[in-house]
């Protein structure tokens, strides 16, 4: 089944990647995204060890790399396909994806004009996952094989001791003198004083709920301890809890009192449950947002739960190194080696990362005191403001969640227009409501906000995401390459969409008249005087409004740049999908998409539809926040309103993208890693700015597309700049170093510049 025009004739030739291609092995298992789906397939001839050549069942393609080596004994069949290089060779992949929808949402990352998406859209069979991700996904409640205690004595579960593990403790040895008191809580006293030794370090232990027939035992032998001799358990695997065998009960002995027909239980649920059930609540809530604790926070939400809902006489407290020798009559409840798992940043709850998860709380407090806390009683300006950008973020990662669910289940026009409608819908929510507030409060300083945010964007996808990914990927592997041909046609939008944005401003420069508000001359006469001698001016610009220099010539030029700008962007679309779709060359591996036509996708296309919808209005409610409270920082007098315009207010929407960039990079996947700037640069100058002017049209807010020079120049040597860092297909963390420094270099023009005239 293939998703794109192009096929190849035979998709069981493969070829031996290079050293700098293979995937690394940790990467093949990835919890958040699964395998690695994306393997590059050479359909030329294959060369072995031996310096002898293979020929491959893809006859018309002969490798630059064996030419040498094989031209003696085989000649190609077409002259021009010969000549093709060796990063062409490698640029034509093969994607392998487990279900049909995975495998559309790949293609979709090749798409000119579809934002990037790294995550899994469908759920992936538990049965096919590694170790180390069914690992995080467990209930803790799996009996691993015994080693030794000093394996358990690491950082992570000594810091447990200190931020967890002694006030629980201490909670449920006061909560057990409590029940002791009680005199019919007195069983509950033990288990709180056991459950009390166990928070404190629960390493290498477990609790398991006693069986009928060692229940009996205990009752028949109330005098005994209980305790069976240890054995060794020899099983060589991991092995989840055994369940429990129904055993008859004995004639002639009397019946146990149901659980919930005794007065010690409510005497429990009353005194003893509720302060566990909040110090339990507090230690889940703290232990899951730190992420790499959550083991800690399913520990707590499981004795919450299921252990404290027990008999007492039910819950005993083991040894996880030794197992009963009547194993079966038990069943394990909780079991933790490790407080802590750095795997956890891969962690995800239905589809969503748990990074975006734990930042999605900031909206509903950002919404909270915005709108409530108008006088700013309980809230600054400045606290609003940034819990009101902070909660972009994970607004914007449901966005290009439900975008790439939407894409992946529909056909080409269908994924067309959500990325082109809802790609971008997080920095027009901000410009607009920017522009609108600017507007009604009469302060310009709020256009200029938002063109250094334009400026701010462009120039972060042009040298920052990019050079971060070099750079990150560098490091891992030495040396990267992409297809420079597609990469090509990215460069030259971003060349079509600078020149096209800032031409209305060179136009200017070009025709305008120079005004300055005050000049004086050497002798310190003012600018009345008939002083022949030089001139000192301050505050000059071009004046626009007087005359018919605006009115006649740049606003006309303003409105069929922006009328031109869609059509490029339209025009590339076509090129590169349509007619010269070849460039890209990505197919689907027969076999490969078809064997799980049951695929269970995270979100059907009515549930991304719905989750658009309300992180659209939520985006633009904490964006008008956001607007509402930036005066204070705006109005910092050691910081330049240029540079939180093309840091804060550029980057922080970007912050998933980046994110999805690194990630693309670490699995060696340049190409997409480069893509995921160059498509949100080119999205800006060719649908953002044209949608704000088109806005501005009908509703005149003072946008005007004319940028100040540092904005021009800016951007205009940051295309340079890696245009020729993208000359040669290849990329390594020196380059990446290179396009970082020059982004830092420019940050701190904008924070050392003045702020604009009139702010």
């Amino acid at each position: 089944m293939s998703l794109s025009p192009t096929q190849s004739s035979d998709t069981s030739s493969r070829r031996r990647r290079p050293a700098e291609h293979t995937q690394d092995p940790s990467l093949e298992h990835d919890p958040q995204t699964g395998y690695n789906h994306e393997k590059i397939h050479d359909p030329g001839q294959q060369c072995n060890s031996a310096d002898t050549c293979t020929p491959a069942t893809h006859p018309s393609v002969c490798p630059a790399l064996c030419t040498k080596k094989c031209m003696s004994a085989h000649t190609c069949s077409s002259h021009n396909v010969c000549e093709e290089s060796w990063e062409e060779i490698q640029s034509k992949r093969t994607i392998t994806a487990e279900n049909e929808v995975e495998a559309n949402k790949l293609v979709n990352n090749y798409r000119f004009g579809f934002r990037k998406w790294k995550s899994h859209v469908t759920e992936r069979p538990f049965k096919d996952r590694s170790e180390v991700v069914k690992e995080l996904y467990s209930e803790l409640n799996i009996i691993k094989p015994h080693s030794s205690p000093g394996h358990l004595i690491t950082f992570g579960n000594v810091a447990y001791v200190f931020l967890f593990g002694w006030w629980v403790s201490l909670t449920y040895f006061l909560v057990g003198m409590l029940m002791f008191i009680t005199i019919a809580g007195a069983p509950y006293a033990k288990l709180c004083w056991k459950l009390s030794c166990y928070f404190l370090w629960p390493f290498g232990k477990s609790i398991h709920e006693l069986g009928n027939t060692l229940r009996r035992c205990c009752e028949q032998a109330p005098d005994c301890e209980c305790n069976i001799d240890w054995v060794e358990d020899n099983s060589p695997v991991l092995l989840p809890s055994p369940t429990e065998v129904p055993v008859p009960e004995m004639q002639g002995r009397p019946l146990r009192t149901p659980f919930w027909r005794r007065f010690s239980t409510y005497v429990w649920l009353g005194l003893g449950y509720p302060p566990l059930a909040v110090i339990h609540s507090v230690a889940c809530f703290f232990s899951w947002i730190l992420i790499f604790t959550i083991p800690v926070s399913k520990m707590n939400a499981r004795t919450l739960a299921v252990i404290l809902l027990l008999p007492p006489e039910d819950v005993s407290v083991s040894s996880c190194s030794q197992r009963k020798h009547q194993a079966y009559e038990t069943r394990a409840l909780l079991c933790c080696y490790h407080a802590v798992n750095w795997y956890y940043y891969k962690y995800t709850v239905d589809g969503i990362n748990v990074f975006a998860v734990n930042l999605l709380p900031l909206v509903i407090v950002a919404i909270v005191i915005g709108y409530i806390d108008r006088e700013n009683q309980y809230a600054s300006s400045d606290v609003k403001f940034a819990i009101a950008i902070g909660s972009i973020i994970p607004l914007s990662y449901y966005i290009g969640m439900g975008i790439a669910s939407i894409s992946a289940q529909s056909n080409f026009a269908v994924g067309a227009v959500v990325n082109a409608t809802f790609g971008s819908i997080t920095e027009l929510t901000f410009y607009i409501t920017a522009l609108l507030r600017g507007h009604q409060a009469a302060n310009p300083c709020l256009q200029e906000v938002v063109k250094a945010a334009l400026t701010g964007t462009l120039l972060g996808c042009i040298l920052f995401i990019p050079g971060i990914c070099m750079i990150i990927g560098g490091l891992r592997h030495s040396e990267q390459r992409f297809n420079s041909r597609s990469t090509g046609v990215s460069s030259a939008l971003l060349f079509i969409s600078v020149g096209g944005v800032f031409a209305p401003t060179l136009f200017s420069k070009a025709y305008g008249n120079l005004v300055c508000d005050a000049c004086t001359n050497s002798t310190g006469g003012n600018s009345t005087s008939n002083s022949s001698g030089p001139f000192v001016c301050h505050n000059c610009h071009y004046d626009l409004n007087n005359g018919t220099l605006f009115h006649s010539h740049v606003e006309p030029l303003v409105y069929t740049v922006s009328a031109l700008l869609p059509v490029a962007y339209i025009i590339g679309l076509i090129f590169t999908l349509k007619t010269h779709s070849h460039i890209y060359n990505i197919h689907v591996g027969e076999g490969q998409a078809t064997c799980h036509h049951g695929a269970v996708v995270h979100w059907s296309r009515w549930r991304s539809l719905v989750i658009l919808i309300m992180a659209t209005v939520l985006t633009s409610a904490c964006a008008d926040l956001s607007t509402e409270h930036i005066q204070p920082i705006l109005n910092q007098p050691n910081v330049s309103q240029y540079f939180i315009g093309v840091t804060v207010l550029a980057m922080v929407p970007e912050i998933p993208e980046i994110v999805n960039g690194i990630q693309f990079a670490l699995q060696n996947n340049i190409s997409l890693s480069l893509e995921v700037g160059s498509c949100i640069a080119v999205q800006v100058c060719m649908l953002q700015i044209p949608i704000l002017v088109l806005f501005n049209a009908f509703y005149d807010v003072g946008f005007v597309l004319l940028f100040s020079d540092l904005h021009l120049w800016a951007s205009i040597f940051s295309v340079i700049v890696v245009n020729y860092i993208f000359m040669d297909g290849k990329s390594d963390y020196f380059q990446g170093t290179a396009l970082v420094v020059v982004y830092l270099i420019l940050l701190a023009l904008y924070y050392f510049a003045p702020s604009p005239a009139g702010c």
